[in-house]
C-alpha cells in the first residue's frame, strides 16, 4: 500500500505505530540501567562503566528518535 508524503507537523501529530512504541520503551530501560549502573556508589570495574555509558547513549537515541515515526495515511 502507497502512503503520502507527510509534513513535518502532520507527522509529529500522528499516532506511533506499536512497533515505535515497543523501541521507545526499550530505550528506555536501557537508558535507566545505564544511568543506575553510572550512579552506584560502589567502585565497578571500567568495563561495566563503559558498558553502562553505552547504554545511556543507545537508549537515549532510541527513545529519542521514535516521536518522529508516524503511521502514514494512505493514498487516495
Amino acid at each position: 500500500m502507497e502512503t503520502q508524503k507527510m509534513s513535518v507537523i502532520e507527522r509529529l501529530g500522528a499516532p506511533t505505530p506499536n512497533f515505535f512504541k515497543t523501541i521507545r520503551n526499550l530505550g528506555i530501560v536501557l537508558g535507566a540501567v545505564g544511568g543506575t549502573l553510572i550512579t552506584i556508589p560502589v567502585a565497578l570495574p571500567a568495563w561495566i562503566l563503559a558498558a553502562a555509558k553505552v547504554l545511556v547513549v543507545a537508549g537515549s537515541v532510541a527513545a529519542g528518535g521514535q516521536p518522529n515515526s508516524g503511521e502514514g495515511r494512505p493514498m487516495r
